[in-house]
């Protein structure tokens, strides 16, 4: 019997079976994981270190030494200061004459996946709605639409549903996805931005206008989702459709989340970086059992991805070298050992 794949082993864990081994969802480079971008590059362009920094509709992206060089909306210029107006200022760009085959081979070209081996996962509906509106507004503004003009949040964000459906249309096949992902944080660490009613009235029906585009194709469908949002978990599950959600913190109460959902819902990461393996002092014997803690307490049957990130100051300092490398070392090996 040939052996699996990494990528048939995590879409196995994904279709709510025990996998032969942990996924490791490595976020280190020089260790490619189960999954590969397979995703429609014009849709992020304000990643790109050589562009023009604004996403596509005109909002302007800055790095931050505190999000460790990651590109956040510029918060003293906002682009949209009354929800009553979006209409004169958010403006989808017109895709009516894009050559989407050519799009698609150079983005797919770029990516080089091993289609072997890694799962393309093919991100639609940008950064997110709720994500998108605290772009345009700031946080203060943003959330103050939501409440104040609810009906008008809506229409934007079924305008924007509508274009990145129309993006969805012309590009799935295209790009020939086996992972579906939808991306909105919507919860810091220690709450949600928004209640259950908000969530279940402003954004979950948009994001399952996007998903269904998945599961009319029997794409699995995963989530990114940071901070405290399980709250959302049974309508996103349950509604949304998704079998994947990245990370998976552990300010959440995720052994309530795992008893709940079993495998049917495969939670990735469950490690709080910043109060393990970014301590100063640990060792390896410390990593080493933090790690199988985490395995016996969420992989059993199924449903649990290994994945951690923390943040490196000096990327060449050797300590943090070291930690790294032994953090994705243990991981490879309990991963391996676990089921056996």
């Amino acid at each position: 019997m040939a052996q699996l794949t990494e990528k048939e082993n995590y879409l196995m864990c994904l279709a709510g079976e025990q996998p032969e081994w942990i996924p490791h969802m490595s976020m280190d480079p020089r260790r490619p994981g189960p999954t590969g971008n397979a995703s429609v590059s014009f849709l992020r362009k304000h990643y790109d270190p050589n562009g023009d920094h604004k996403d596509i509709f005109g909002v302007e992206y800055i790095t931050s030494a505190e999000a460790a060089g990651g590109m956040l909306p510029k918060t003293w210029d906002f682009i949209l200061d009354d929800i009553t107006k979006w209409r004169d200022v958010i403006k989808a760009p017109d895709i009516s004459d894009f050559d989407w085959e050519q799009i698609a081979k150079k983005d797919l070209e770029r990516a080089h996946l091993d289609r072997v081996n890694q799962a393309a996962s093919y991100a639609a509906g940008g950064t997110g709605f709720f994500q998108h509106l605290m772009a345009f507004m700031g946080f203060t503004e943003g959330l103050c639409a939501l409440f104040e003009e609810p009906e008008e949040c809506e229409e934007l964000f079924d305008y924007i549903a509508d274009f990145y459906c129309e993006v969805i249309e012309k590009t799935i096949d295209l790009y020939d996805p086996d992972i579906f992902t939808l991306t909105d944080d919507t919860a810091a660490w220690n709450n949600p931005f928004v209640s259950l009613d908000m969530m279940q009235r402003f954004f979950v029906p948009r994001y399952k206008r996007l998903a269904d585009y998945a599961h009319e194709r029997n794409i699995p469908v995963t989530l990114h989702n940071c901070g405290k949002c399980e709250i959302f978990m049974d309508d996103m599950v349950n509604v949304v459709g998704i079998c994947g959600w990245n990370p998976a913190q552990n300010c959440n109460d995720l052994a309530a989340i795992k008893k709940k959902f079993g495998n049917r819902l495969v939670l990735t990461g469950c490690i709080n970086s910043s109060q393990t393996f970014e301590k100063p002092d640990i060792t390896e014997e410390e990593i080493r059992e933090i790690v199988w803690d985490v395995a016996n307490n969420y992989a059993p049957g199924g449903g649990f991805a290994f994945q951690v990130h923390f943040i490196m100051p000096d990327p060449n300092d050797p300590y943090m070298i070291w930690k790294s490398n032994t953090v994705n070392d243990i991981m490879d090996e309990v991963s391996h050992q676990f089921y056996k």
